[in-house]
């Protein structure tokens, strides 16, 4: 049997397929495995990475990757899933004590960039690897980013009901924008020869936003 990176035995190591077996997605392993993927592709790409070198950062066999995923689209896939859950859960949690659309906005800003200047390898696959596929960002896409669109309609809509934001506006446009300007603002970030705490722009961000949308009155 082969995989996509040519020339693989079967990765159980036997006659038989791992293909069926149960194994637990939440073991030390399956984690090892996921944040050992986010650095050997952000070091070397996705499409040169191979599933031998992902192993070999986490410490496993390279059939011990094959008990979790069929190739390795699925585990960058997974290893980008279980990030951004990771991320939303934080969000919604620290959202649900934030007071008013305003504040969770600005909140909400902050923890997208501190997430991603914490992590330079999570932030190389999500601004590049990630969109090199089409078919990985339309994954992408239509699971987890509608999720956190979802979060920015919501307050943008509350904002609306409450007469703070203006009701003319497109709560789709305007999440799109603030994602939009926050995406931008890791991309400079990556790019830019200067080391500096990406996690300080978030206020000046929402700042330009928020002024587009209010309507001065306070909520």
């Amino acid at each position: 049997m082969t995989t996509p990176q040519g020339g693989k035995p079967n990765p159980s190591g036997g006659s038989g397929s791992s293909r069926g077996k149960r194994v637990p997605r939440n073991s030390d392993k399956h984690r090892r495995i996921l944040d050992a993927a986010i650095e050997v592709i952000a070091e070397n790409g996705y499409f040169q990475s191979r599933v031998t070198d992902i192993a070999a950062r986490a410490g496993v066999a390279d059939g011990t990757i094959y008990l979790y995923f069929k190739n390795k689209e699925q585990v960058l896939m997974a290893a980008i899933d279980s990030a951004f859950a990771g991320f939303l859960k934080r969000a919604r949690t620290e959202l649900s004590h934030a007071h008013g659309p305003r504040a969770r906005l600005r909140r909400l800003a902050q923890l997208h960039l501190e997430t991603l200047g914490a992590n330079r390898s999570l932030a190389i696959v999500f601004q590049t690897e990630l969109r090199q596929s089409a078919k990985f960002l339309a994954q992408f896409s239509h699971h987890q980013l509608i999720e956190y669109f979802d979060l920015v309609r919501a307050e943008v809509r509350e904002g609306q009901r409450l007469g703070v934001f203006r009701r003319e506006l497109s709560d789709k446009i305007v999440a799109n924008c603030f994602f939009g300007a926050l995406d931008e603002m890791v991309t400079s970030w990556m790019l830019s020869e200067r080391d500096y705490p990406l996690a300080g722009a978030a206020d000046a961000v929402v700042d330009v936003i928020l002024m587009g949308m209010e309507t001065g009155k306070k909520p």
